[in-house]
């Protein structure tokens, strides 16, 4: 490599690293807002929002980064691997970004910090129609920006590869279909069962205090760093990597449902391990984050679900629950204990859901956010459509809107796209489970036991190092050896609710 190139390249580093400080400063911005940032505060804070985000903007769009991109592109064959990912990554961003008008871009970024205020208000009232002016704007600017991008079969297929690059609503479409005929025909069996679990066993009252020690136990016995991380309480639960050593996670305590925030803690702490074990060689440089949002969700669900809420892993843990708990839960045995946790229904609220019907409440939302994109429903008939299709899939109506349209903030912050990564998370969760079974074949003594490290370790060395390093499907192809397969999934629901529901017992 020729001198000038070496020099061109390390300006080029020093670059996006000043541009991640200015992202790791309006991510702590974000937090804050959203975990109890004074009310009167929130204007003014999303005008700061709404300036730091443009000069970001500006920076990944600028002059500067345009002759970055041409000096280096042309000899990217010589340049080391995480230059040359860096350097695909910012170019694909800044041939999206470029597109869009600054000024209409900074309108944007101010208009969705004020909507998830107004959200959050919208939501404690059960009033829609507070939030449908916010909604319909960000919706008109999504359409906008898609055709600024452009497109080819389908609109939506766009705001997918930014969130899973390569996914398409053909291949959902296809997937999706098989995966909801294999759930209805679980299901069907599950009601037809002649055993039910008992979910009024867990009808009783735990304290916030103590959910929260049962939860920390649970996150260092999982591996979250609490001298890289926090927790904290919030309206909507979520997890922000300021820094590889400064992942936040936050939840929403209920007295009358612990399951809420348990199993909402384990997801996010999927997430935050995720953040915390990224290679430090990536700090400073746009891979230093998940390959994908449906790798990310394939982390926090391989903790809460294929873990968290399998037989070995309450048999390690109901002990500490019982205890910390006492007396509320001294005469319920742990079987029957983990088969009520467990039991299917159907409900209203997806970050609720039971594993069994979580993917339904994400093919509602596709279903309706490709309608949206497509101009085939507005903001006015949305509400209606949203509660049609939960009678449809789950035979549910919502009564309120804090049950229904309101109960997600994804749309409060033009996140459209992103639900179906939940899907996709569960699935290849499911699919390294899989493969990690074959690896550590005494997987489900490590689940009984208190260390799990050597499941950390393994999904640090396959998933967690690389960041955006590698891409999604690479991740998935090097570690399993194949695509994208559902068939995982549908196996491990089959095989978990024969033994909840006792569905091959005479």
């Amino acid at each position: 490599m020729s001198e000038s190139l070496q020099e061109l390249e390390q300006e080029f580093l020093d670059y996006v690293k000043k541009i991640s400080a200015f992202e790791e400063a309006l991510s702590l911005v974000y937090w804050d807002l959203r975990t109890g940032a004074p009310e009167k505060g929130a204007t003014q804070r999303s005008e700061v929002i709404g300036t730091l985000s443009g000069e970001i903007f500006k920076m990944k769009v600028s002059e500067e980064m345009a002759a970055f991109i041409a000096g280096l592109w042309v000899e990217k064959a010589d340049l080391s691997d995480v230059t040359r990912r860096s350097l695909e990554a910012c170019k694909k961003e800044y041939d999206l970004n470029k597109k869009i008008p600054a000024n209409e871009y900074e309108a944007y970024t101010k208009l969705v910090a004020q909507a998830e205020t107004v959200w959050t208000t919208a939501r404690a009232n059960n009033d829609y129609d507070s939030f449908k002016p916010y909604l319909e704007k960000i919706i008109a600017s999504k359409r906008q920006f898609v055709e600024y991008w452009g497109y080819q079969d389908n609109p939506y297929d766009t705001l997918l590869d930014q969130y899973e690059p390569g996914m398409t609503v053909a291949v959902l479409d296809d997937v999706f279909a098989k995966l909801r005929e294999a759930i209805l025909m679980l299901r069907k069996k599950v009601e037809a069962a002649s055993y039910q679990p008992d979910g009024t066993l867990l009808h009783k009252r735990v304290s916030k205090a103590k959910q929260k020690e049962f939860s920390e136990r649970i996150l260092t016995k999982m591996g979250f760093d609490f001298e890289a991380g926090r927790l904290d309480d919030t309206v909507h639960p979520f997890a922000t990597g300021l820094n590889i050593g400064d992942v936040r996670i936050t939840t929403r305590y209920d007295e009358a449902n612990f399951k809420m925030a348990v199993f909402g803690i384990i997801h996010e702490g999927g997430h935050a391990i995720y953040e915390q074990n990224i290679s430090p060689k990536l700090v400073g440089t746009p891979l230093a984050n998940g390959a994908s949002m449906g790798i990310h969700e394939s982390q926090s669900l391989f903790y809460e679900i294929i873990l968290g809420s399998s037989f070995e892993f309450w048999q390690s843990n109901y002990k500490d629950f019982q205890e910390i708990t006492a007396p509320a839960f001294d005469d319920v045995s742990v079987e029957e204990f983990y088969r009520a946790v467990n039991l299917s229904e159907s409900s209203l609220i997806r970050i609720e859901a039971d594993t069994l019907t979580y993917p339904l409440h994400i093919m509602i939302r596709y279903e309706l956010e490709k309608a949206i994109m497509n101009g085939e429903i507005g903001v006015d008939e949305l509400r209606d459509a949203w509660n049609d299709k939960y009678e449809a899939y789950l035979g549910v109506r919502p009564e309120s809107d804090a049950d229904g349209i309101l109960q997600d903030i994804h749309w409060s912050g033009g996140d459209f796209g992103y639900f179906p990564s939940y899907a996709l998370g569960y699935m290849y969760a499911a699919q390294l489970f899989a493969t990690l079974s074959k690896e550590i074949p005494n997987v489900s003594e490590i689940l009984a036991s208190d260390d799990y490290s050597s499941i950390r370790e393994w999904l640090t060395e396959h998933v967690h190092q690389y960041g955006m390093l590698k891409k999604p499907l690479e991740i998935l192809k090097d570690t399993t050896g194949e695509g994208l397969n559902p068939d995982y999934l549908i196996q491990l629901l089959n095989d978990r609710y024969d033994f909840i529901y006792k569905l091959n017992e005479a």
